[in-house]
């Protein structure tokens, strides 16, 4: 079976230089190597082929069978890599947290692992009769949440 490692490198050697950056790679019991990158601009499937060869020239078939499928993050998806959340700050995103909670606003910041979601919530003002809307931020950690992933609009 083809080793995690051994494509890391090969993915990290093919990426040296380029704005993409890896997202996640996955290898089945039946040696299905699927490799996952993006870029702030959107994956073009010209570099996925080319990220394809690249890997396919320096694995040995004769060794090893194997299938392999390059592609980008799916938008919509899970983040899986901080990059990913620096690429969204300033679109709106949904974060189900540790204890099941849904969050969803706009990513406002990242630091480290630990980013801002501002939400919009009703709180009734003191005096007031009404309560009106106002923006709550609200912190995270990456390594503490079921997921954040963004939200796609077509409005």
């Amino acid at each position: 079976m083809t080793e995690k490692s051994t494509i890391k490198q090969l993915v990290e050697e093919w990426l040296e230089g380029k704005d993409y950056f890896l997202v996640d790679i996955e290898i089945s019991q039946d040696n299905k190597i699927v490799v996952e990158i993006d870029h702030a601009d959107g994956v073009w499937i010209e570099d996925c082929v080319e990220l394809s060869r690249y890997i396919e020239d320096r694995l040995d078939r004769d060794a090893e069978d194997f299938e392999l499928e390059v592609g980008s993050a799916g938008l919509g998806q899970p983040f899986k890599v901080p990059q990913q959340y620096i690429n969204f700050v300033g679109k709106e995103v949904e974060v189900l947290d540790a204890e099941g909670k849904k969050t969803k606003g706009v990513l406002k910041s990242v630091d480290g692992s630990a980013f801002v979601v501002t939400t919009k919530e009703k709180v009734k003002p003191e005096g007031k009769k009404r309560p009106v809307l106002v923006d709550v931020d609200k912190q995270f950690d990456m390594n503490e949440v079921k997921y954040t992933k963004y939200i796609i609009s077509f409005k």
